[in-house]
């Protein structure tokens, strides 16, 4: 690990356990709205934010916007109104009250974090969401602090897989890109992206989903220690 003098994080998949939140925060909302959460229902909920989402990370709709369209979509499949975005926004805060009392960061991220603070790197999160939530998540599960610096698609003004995210981190680092390691569990945005931003990057494959023949690989951050002594 002589040359790694950085490793930057995911947040959501990879420290802080945004399916399960979300999920969570479903199950005890819905019930609020007359529902109650099937497996349809969540599919359809992931569904819309990843259909929607991508519109804020390319900057053409405002972060309120974008979960404005995932409750159009989601809504009629409750059979609950559809509103104006007033009325929108207001039922977006009953599944955020729920969603945030629901923030955990995954068993393997407070050890793993212990372990690396006795290695001579400096640790960071980069992550696509807004500025003052992604703050306020990781103070929360109690990260607040645990890495030296956290970036946000908001404060940078682009979004991963922009290859300028990531180098704007190196650069904030100071720190060459060759000399960075990103972690993170989307292979698209945290592995492929940036490695042609010229950084290298593991693949936190927590679910098994492959691709099975990366060879930077792990399946708990337990093993990013070890991983650290490898050429990624």
């Amino acid at each position: 690990m002589d040359d790694i003098r950085a490793v930057i994080f995911d947040l959501d998949g990879t420290l802080v356990d945004h399916a399960g939140s979300a999920t969570k925060g479903l199950e005890t909302w819905l019930p609020e709205l007359g529902a109650t959460l099937t497996d349809d229902l969540l599919a359809a909920w992931f569904a819309a934010e990843e259909t929607h989402f991508p519109a804020w990370r390319a900057r053409e709709v405002t972060f309120a916007e974008q979960r404005r369209r995932r409750l159009r979509d989601f809504l009629p499949l409750i059979d609950s109104p559809v509103g104006d975005d007033a009325e929108l926004d207001a039922v977006f805060a009953g599944y955020l009250r729920h969603y945030e009392a629901a923030w955990t960061c995954f068993d393997d991220v407070k050890e793993t974090l212990d372990a690396m603070s006795h290695l001579a790197v400096t640790t960071a999160v980069l992550t696509n969401g807004a500025d003052e939530q992604q703050h306020a998540k990781l103070k929360a599960v109690g990260l607040a602090g645990r890495c030296a610096h956290v970036f946000t698609a908001e404060s940078l003004g682009a979004a991963k897989p922009d290859p300028s995210t990531y180098r704007h981190v190196c650069e904030a680092l100071k720190i060459n890109v060759h000399n960075a390691l990103h972690v993170g569990d989307s292979y698209a945005l945290d592995v492929e992206a940036p490695r042609r931003a010229g950084l290298r990057a593991v693949h936190l494959d927590r679910d098994g989903v492959g691709p099975i023949e990366e060879p930077a690989r792990i399946r708990s951050l337990h093993e990013l220690p070890a991983l650290l002594g490898t050429r990624a």
